[in-house]
């Protein structure tokens, strides 16, 4: 349940805001002068413009990485609220992505720190839920090295 409670609030929060900025905003708004802009772009490609103009291939990997990651999801018998939270960042970020290249043939990102290329919330819970995941799988393995015997 945690894990659809997060995916949706992620999706929802992050098509609010590109849908809103989208129709909103024309130019570049400096939040913090020469840090941290609003920026629209129309991302035709992935992570750091790669695989620009090829939506269809794209579409096909988010739907199977998707699929994947529902599988995963639904076999991990996992109690530990960040692992469910980390599965509901990644699944939310997924599917808000998905619908951007589904509904437009691209991916609209909006936060821009002038030092890093324009990304949007999406991304962001994408990368803090694989984090959070590594983060505990290590964590996960230093306490079984503590118990005698393994």
């Amino acid at each position: 349940m945690v894990v659809l409670i997060v995916s949706f609030i992620v999706s929802l929060t992050d098509f609010i805001l590109k849908n809103h900025l989208k129709n909103n905003l024309f130019q570049s708004l400096p939040v913090i002068k020469d840090v941290f802009h609003i920026t629209i772009v129309f991302n035709t490609g992935a992570a750091f413009g790669i695989l620009n103009n090829k939506n269809c291939f794209l579409v096909c990997i988010s739907v199977i990485f998707i699929i994947f990651l529902l599988i995963i999801i639904s076999r991990d018998n996992e109690k530990n609220f960040l692992i469910k939270l980390s599965y509901g960042l990644i699944l939310g970020g997924a599917l808000s992505n998905l619908f951007d290249r589904i509904l437009y043939g691209y991916v609209i990102d909006y936060l821009d720190f002038q030092i890093w290329p324009v990304f949007n919330l999406s991304d962001a819970c994408i990368t803090i839920g694989v984090s959070l995941i590594i983060l505990q799988s290590i964590k996960q393995r230093k306490n079984e090295k503590r118990i005698p015997g393994n």
